[in-house]
């Protein structure tokens, strides 16, 4: 690799945090969500580093069948569900638990012809509004699913808009108990967030997935700097150029920064075309040569530039955080006004992954 800038995913970080969301939830079992390539970080990468979770939890067909022939016989549940009927035959070959949200999908599954029957999370809309049966009509919806031969065992499935607040989930989780009333069922309701700070919402499975990856649920890293989960993922670089400004001068496209006196910067490799957010504002935290600093100027698509006024001795080569276990990931996208989620999920293909064990 000639670029210098590189991600590293710490796996002894992400088995820790797995275990973390044992501790969380004792009395529960445990989906890791790995949808999205497993939230930036590489299904394939790191899937076997959570072997020991009780299920995967995901979107894609695809990655459902990379699991299966990667070797893992465990559940595995689609979220979202099938997208088309044609899909069941696989869902059937590769034994999928699936989600059903909407009419169509009852009666698809209904009309379907499996080797076995498929395992089921009935999914109820809880007040977000996304996916999901109204509450009044869970009851009827279960009745009908009970009584379809392609239906397995049977979930209640649930999500919270709000659980990174203290009352987020009061209201959703008593629709959830009025609408499962009578229901003799397993439910999975819990998120990161409820996983982390809302145990009375843990039931028979949690769905943990910012959290495995070391970034709070909240966005604030604050929220979780006590909880003992560790950043995954870090994203490094150097220094490749350094320039001497005085006032007055303007650094990178739109002249948005304007020196006041004279200053030092430096140029660092990387930019929006390996994930780093182009809408990151001056000051956003940066840890250049072991000092924390911050960045000045519009980023690039291959550069942006840091203040080296705290650092002095930085130069040609020194080493830069963009962000790991000195720059959380979550400050960094708070101060560009997102989630790390966005963030982790961004890593460009061209960035080059190093596996630390």
């Amino acid at each position: 690799m000639s670029r210098p800038i590189v991600a590293t995913l710490d796996l002894g970080a992400m088995r820790n945090n797995l275990q973390v969301v044992r501790q969380a939830a004792p009395h529960s079992r445990v989906w890791s969500v790995v949808k999205a390539n497993a939230y930036g970080h590489g299904l394939d990468r790191v899937w076997s580093t959570l072997s020991t979770t009780d299920g995967f939890a995901l979107l894609n067909l695809e990655e459902a069948i990379l699991l299966r022939e990667r070797g893992w016989k465990g559940p595995i549940l689609m979220l979202e569900g099938f997208f088309h009927t044609d899909e069941l035959p696989l869902f059937d070959k590769y034994r999928l638990t699936t989600s059903l949200h909407s009419n169509w999908q009852v009666k698809a599954l209904a009309n379907a012809r499996l080797n076995a029957p498929l395992d089921v999370y009935l999914k109820m809309n809880s007040g977000m509004n996304r996916l999901g049966f109204t509450a009044d009509r869970v009851h009827s919806i279960w009745r009908q699913l009970r009584a379809i031969a392609n239906v397995g065992q049977l979930t209640l499935m649930a999500h919270f808009a709000d659980a990174e607040q203290p009352g987020g989930i009061v209201e959703p989780l008593a629709r959830i108990e009025q609408a499962a009333e009578g229901l003799d069922c397993m439910r999975s309701l819990s998120n990161s967030a409820a996983t982390m700070w809302h145990p009375e919402a843990h039931y028979d499975w949690v769905r943990p997935g910012i959290i495995l990856y070391g970034a709070s649920p909240s966005g604030q890293w604050r929220d979780i700097a006590n909880s003992g989960l560790k950043p995954v993922m870090s994203l490094r670089s150097e220094i490749i150029g350094i320039q001497n400004l005085k006032a007055g001068d303007t650094v990178g496209y739109g002249s948005r920064y304007r020196a006041t006196g004279e200053q030092r910067i430096g140029i660092v490799a990387g930019g929006y075309a390996d994930g780093y957010p182009r809408h990151a504002p001056d000051g956003t935290p940066v840890h250049v040569d072991g000092v924390l600093t911050r960045t000045v100027g519009t980023v690039s698509m291959d550069m942006l530039t840091v203040d080296l006024t705290p650092c002095p001795h930085a130069g040609i080569g020194s080493p830069v955080e963009l962000w790991g276990n000195e720059v959380k990931i979550d400050d960094v996208a708070s101060a560009s006004g997102t989630v790390g989620y966005e963030l982790m999920c961004a890593l460009a293909p061209r960035v080059p992954v190093v596996l630390q064990a």
